[in-house]
Formats: C-alpha cells, structure tokens, sequence
C-alpha cells in the first residue's frame, strides 16, 4: 500500500482513517479503534499524517513522529470547506487530506510534552484566577444587600474584609459574619494556589534563554513569555511575524469586493488566553508611554491621539508579535544583540 498523506479524524474511542497516493487517489479507508491505532501506523511505511488540531491531537502527533511519520496539525476551520455532502468521520478524514494537499495552507505548529505541560500551569492557573474573581464579584453583590459597598479589585477586597468581620455596628447578623469568613479563607486559599503556580511559571522563565529574550521586549513578562513557548515553540512554521500575528487573531477582518476594500476589527482568530495576555501586557506600556520621549514612546502616543488607547494595544500588541516571532526564528543572540522592542 503507497500512502503518500494519510488523514486521520480523531475521537476518544474510534479514529477514522483517509489515505491518498502521490496522485491523490484515494487508497485506504479504514476505522479503527484506539487499541488498533497505534499498531496499524507502526506498519506503515513513512508518510505524511494530517489532523485537525484539537483535543489530543498534540498526544498522537508525538506518537507518530516517534514511529518515522511527517505530522502535521491543520486548523478545523480550514477543514470544513473541503467536507463533502454530510458531516461524517469518512467524509471528515477525507476533507482533512484534501485541505492539507493545498500548496497555501497554513499548518499548527506540534507541541512537545514540555510544552504541554507548561500550557497546562497556565491553563490551571487561569481556572483559579476567574474562580477568585468570581469569588469577588458574589462576595460583593452580598454584601452590598446588607448596605456595604467595596471598591473593585482584590486587594480592595482582602483589606475590607477583616475591617467589615470587626465592625459591630454594621447590619451584618452572626450568620452573616460566618459566610464572610468563609468567603475569605476560600480567597486566601486560591491566592495560596494561584501564587504557588506563578511560582512554577517563573522557574520556567528563569531557567529559559529565550524566555529571558522575549523579556526584553516592552509588554513582554514571564506569563507572556512561558505561554508563547508552549504554544509556539518552533516558530518557523510561520513564514513570518504577520503569519503569526494572524494565527493569533491580532490582524484585521477583510470584506473586500471588487475594488472596494473595508478592513474590520481583528478577526481574534487562534489562542483567545494567549491573545488577552499580550493585549494587556501592551496596555501597560501604552499608559506608561505617556510622560516618555523615546522613539517607540513617541509612536505610540502619536497612535493613541489618532485612534485611540484600544486601537494602540492592540497594535503594539500585533507589532509585539511580530518581533516575538524574530526573535524565535533567529535565536536569543538575535534579540540581544539588535535591541529589538527598546
């Protein structure tokens, strides 16, 4: 059997199997369980497996490697145009070799277990921190019924807190004060938890070179720099830093017809996490730019006046992008020595 690109749409239990010669002939069909996977693409000669980047795919995608096979990961959104007729596994498999035999299509880049398991402190700790907020926001909406107001923010509400539980004369009853310091030993705890995983993330950083190298760039910190190197690190499947950009959303939605163009707010395509964090990282910077005479300071307060502070972040964020992708492509030395992001 010559199998030159094999498209496998994965589930929990069964995988369904679409293999294509050179030509693009189809010349397998095949289901299989997950005890026969494994097995039947150990006897295959070496090609190319394609999958929709999802759930496990980054597991399977390791596991074939190791047995001598080319992956690759291709974005779903790119594989329903190519789905003929119904939507099923064969017809899926199927669009997936399709889709990927395009000379122009854009592939996910694989992630290493070391990678998965940073990705997976982020996403625990990103859990914890909407767990707290939403902790805050009941904690406030019942108290205001018993007429206390607190100011937004954590740190507002961990000092008021133990003032409110001291406070005699406010219309707080004894069951009342028994659920506050509930609410607040359960704030204290995920805060011990939340910072134990800051802790775990800023080893990481530390003990990376290129972590230290995206460092260097304004906006870019630890969360910003161990989550780009979990979700991309190697970054030349990206023909360049817009490729990126545009991976992460970070470019604007065309629709465009004839010789009429309208460019849109940006498609906020990809990493939906890893796009709020460099958004926020370049908000920082944009407020502290104001009182700076520095040429990148200059750009961006001249942006700021013409389009506004949204506007600005989000494109010091793409352009921030676009240096992180160099900066990947080219080696930590690359960075250092051009003073990229200054």
């Amino acid at each position: 059997m010559n199998i030159s690109m094999l498209g496998i749409d994965i589930a929990k239990q069964v995988f369904q199997l679409h293999g294509v010669d050179k030509a693009g002939k189809a010349v397998l069909k095949k289901r299989l369980s997950r005890k026969e996977l494994l097995p039947f693409i150990g006897l295959l000669l070496p090609c190319t497996i394609v999958m929709e980047a999802c759930g496990s795919s980054n597991y399977w995608a390791r596991q074939f490697r190791a047995r001598g096979h080319e992956v690759k990961l291709i974005s779903p959104q790119y594989v329903k145009p190519f789905v003929k007729t119904n939507k099923t596994d064969a017809n899926d498999a199927e669009a997936i070799c399709e889709a990927a035999s395009r000379p122009s299509m854009y592939f996910v880049p694989t992630r290493t277990i070391e990678q998965q398991d940073i990705q997976s402190l982020h996403r625990i700790r990103e859990r914890l921190v909407k767990s707290r907020t939403s902790l805050a926001n009941q904690t406030r909406g019942l108290l205001a019924e018993y007429g206390i107001i607190i100011a937004e923010g954590i740190g507002r509400l961990r000092k008021a807190i133990p003032l409110i539980l001291e406070d005699a004369e406010n219309e707080l009853t004894a069951e009342g004060r028994e659920f506050l310091l509930d609410q607040y030993d359960e704030l204290c705890e995920l805060d011990k938890k939340i910072g134990r995983y800051d802790d775990k993330l800023n080893r990481i950083f530390k003990d990376n070179q290129v972590c230290q190298a995206l460092s260097q760039i304004r906006g870019v910190g630890p969360l910003i720099a161990t989550a780009m190197l979990s979700a991309t690190g190697d970054a030349s499947v990206f023909k360049n830093g817009r490729q990126m950009s545009a991976w992460l959303g970070l470019v604007p939605r065309q629709k465009s017809s004839g010789e009429k163009k309208i460019t849109l707010g940006i498609s906020k395509r990809g990493d939906n996490y890893l796009r709020k964090l460099l958004v926020h990282g370049t908000r920082s910077v944009v407020y502290r730019a104001k009182n700076k005479t520095d040429e990148k300071s200059c750009w961006i307060n001249n942006l700021v006046l013409r389009r506004g502070t949204n506007k600005a972040c989000v494109a010091l964020a793409n352009k921030n992008v676009r240096i992180i992708c160099a900066v990947m492509k080219n080696g930590w030395e690359y960075k250092v020595n051009n003073n990229l992001g200054n």
